[in-house]
């Protein structure tokens, strides 16, 4: 063919990928604590909280306080994208930052590590010295389906959920700054039609159909239709502090580009990364149970 798969060229389109995927492609990787590891599993090491003791006398015995500690394990996985291209003129294509075959990639690496953050949040963490012990999610920081609204029924998002999940971290010492709140389509337009709703706290969320970065109660609102659902088809609308959830990276997303010859000779675009993610500390990451309508 004509045109040459040159190392500048790969890199290239490598470079186009992997800022797409940090810019467009996970819509959640800036709302998480990320540490980059080695190996097949990660251990993040956790210190628990203490107090200072009063001294009673002057030379007396120092009091000696015993920090907690506790660790969690991440298991990464590998995820892959692969594409066969023969037209040479789409070839060319790749190194077009703004082209299908770069945004394609970049969209498909984000959401697997968008999906990879949302199981994580109300998900089985794996925690002890070796990462054996299972810590389910804590039910406490759940917002049930019926508050916000009287006589109690079955409602979507609106300001009195956002309160209680407000509160639950606020109970907790969790910090006011990184607070995250993911919702979709669906919940953002029942917080719209809420009329509790301050003109200038409607413009705000308003901006968020315009796809403008924004907050509402403290919280950066992200926008995404992966979140599920619970075991009654509620949606499940997450929220947490940015400590209590860790993306581990094992491999940002690596570009191959090859000619094949068992296809005619067609080019193939490989990109492939290794991620994985845990809840960091169940005090700190919730949902709020919401109607679907």
């Amino acid at each position: 063919m004509s045109v040459q798969i040159t190392t500048a060229f790969v890199e290239q389109y490598k470079g186009n990928v992997e800022h797409l995927v940090q810019q467009k492609g996970s819509r959640l990787r800036d709302c998480v604590s990320i540490e980059t590891v080695t190996g097949e599993n990660a251990f993040f090491e956790q210190i628990g909280s203490v107090a200072a003791v009063e001294r009673q006398s002057r030379h007396e015995d120092t009091v000696r306080i015993d920090t907690p500690h506790s660790r969690r394990r991440v298991s990464l996985a590998d995820y892959v994208f692969a594409d066969l291209i023969e037209d040479e003129d789409r070839i060319r294509m790749l190194i077009d930052p703004t082209g299908p075959y770069s945004t394609a990639c970049a969209n498909a690496m984000g959401r697997s590590m968008d999906d990879v953050i949302i199981a994580a949040a109300d998900g089985t963490a794996q925690t002890g010295k070796t990462g054996s012990t299972a810590t389910d999610y804590l039910a406490a920081m759940t917002v049930d389906v019926q508050v916000g609204i009287s006589p109690a029924a079955d409602t979507g998002l609106n300001v009195g959920k956002l309160r209680a999940a407000k509160k639950n971290l606020d109970a907790n010492e969790a910090e006011d700054n990184d607070r995250v709140m993911v919702i979709n389509a669906m919940q953002l337009q029942n917080l719209l039609a809420e009329t509790e709703i301050t003109s200038s706290d409607f413009n705000t969320v308003k901006a968020l159909v315009a796809g403008e970065v924004n907050s509402f109660m403290g919280f950066q609102i992200k926008r995404t239709e992966r979140i599920g659902v619970d075991s009654n088809a509620d949606d499940k609308v997450l929220y947490w502090q940015k400590s209590g959830m860790k993306l581990a990276v094992g491999k940002e997303p690596t570009v191959k580009i090859t000619e094949r010859a068992d296809k005619n000779y067609a080019t193939q675009v490989y990109t492939s990364m290794s991620i994985g993610a845990t809840r960091m500390q169940e005090e700190l990451v919730g949902y709020i149970e919401c109607h679907p309508s």
